[in-house]
């Protein structure tokens, strides 16, 4: 659902749990954060969350590693380690079951290598293929890590390119080329677990992963959340090779326009940018990267491990005072 359908169908269940008192809910329905966090003592708190959607790519184990590691972002979104996951497909009664034992095994591999354990699931028939997981990690709760408390003179980090939502929808009209889908494949199926571990040994204010709502969407939710202005440089953005030439094209999903209709309101534009490239920054994001406001004093740290070819952490913008998102040049 689009965040702004999204933000209707909840109201009720605001108010239905309104005035009651759950002192060991860290993270809840309000915060419209990417998990709930549970306190259980005072060394652990139980992050849970959950993921599915239909296939975005042809090959069925990839379908189920990228559900799978998109799933279990939001666990490293928070600062934390995935611990337990279940299943959550829908298949239709006419898909080959080695079809089907193809996706599940693309995803319990994954979940192997984020050092959980696939314990169950849950199946139904349905006419379109959906597959996902309910994922349960922990963290410390001193250590959780939100879309609130970036601070004004941080700097904002981006940890994988954007692109796949555009490259994704250029090959539902047979237009995408091999290399740059095999590209966006590889960044889908990347777990964020390493880059979560660099950015909490650091000096780290807040966090979110990019995902439906798009890079402008969760720029706006931790902007929103922090009291501050979320400020991006568009030429500092890393892109997927292809993604703006498909962006030129107008190959946009339908997500994009969702996102574009409930946060345009929130964000200024750079009048160099074209409506194309404006559009891009709406565009959702499958499996994406971390998004997180760290000091400068820290980037240095990050930058090493960007330079040793380790993992990718880009300098894309910074934190001042205000509200909103603004995009310069």
């Amino acid at each position: 659902m689009g965040p702004g359908a999204l933000a209707q169908v909840l109201r009720p269940l605001h108010n239905i749990f309104q005035g009651q008192n759950f002192p060991e809910l860290m993270v809840g329905l309000d915060s419209g954060d990417d998990a709930a966090v549970y306190k259980v003592n005072n060394e652990i708190a139980i992050i849970q969350t959950i993921d599915f959607f239909t296939p975005i790519v042809d090959d069925p184990y990839e379908f189920g590693a990228i559900a799978a590691a998109n799933a279990m972002s939001d666990v490293y979104a928070m600062g934390g380690e995935v611990v337990l996951a279940l299943n959550v497909c829908g298949f239709p009664p006419q898909l080959p079951e080695q079809m089907i034992s193809e996706i599940l095994r693309g995803g319990a591999e994954k979940v192997a290598e984020a050092g959980g354990v696939l314990a169950g699931g849950h199946t139904i028939i349905d006419e379109e293929p959906k597959y996902g997981l309910s994922v349960l990690g922990q963290v410390h709760p001193e250590r959780l890590l939100t879309r609130a408390g970036a601070r004004v003179g941080d700097i904002l980090v981006l940890t994988k390119p954007l692109g796949v939502g555009l490259i994704t929808t250029a090959l539902k009209k047979g237009a995408a080329e091999s290399l740059h889908m095999r590209k966006a494949v590889r960044s889908m199926m990347a777990l964020n677990k390493e880059t979560s571990r660099v950015i909490r040994q650091v000096d780290v204010s807040a966090c979110t992963d990019i995902t439906g709502f798009s890079l402008l969407g969760h720029s706006c939710e931790m902007a929103q959340k922090s009291s501050v202005r979320m400020q991006l440089s568009f030429s500092k953005l890393p892109f997927i090779e292809g993604a703006l030439d498909y962006a030129k094209k107008r190959f946009f999903p339908g997500g994009a326009c969702n996102n574009e209709r409930y946060y345009k309101k929130h964000v200024v534009f750079d009048t160099s940018l074209s409506d194309e490239m404006k559009m891009a920054l709406f565009t959702p994001e499958t499996s994406g990267g971390l998004l997180a406001a760290i000091s400068k004093d820290s980037w240095q740290s990050l930058a090493n491990q960007s330079n040793r070819g380790k993992h990718l952490f880009r300098i894309v913008g910074e934190v001042v005072a205000g509200e909103g998102v603004e995009v310069t040049p």
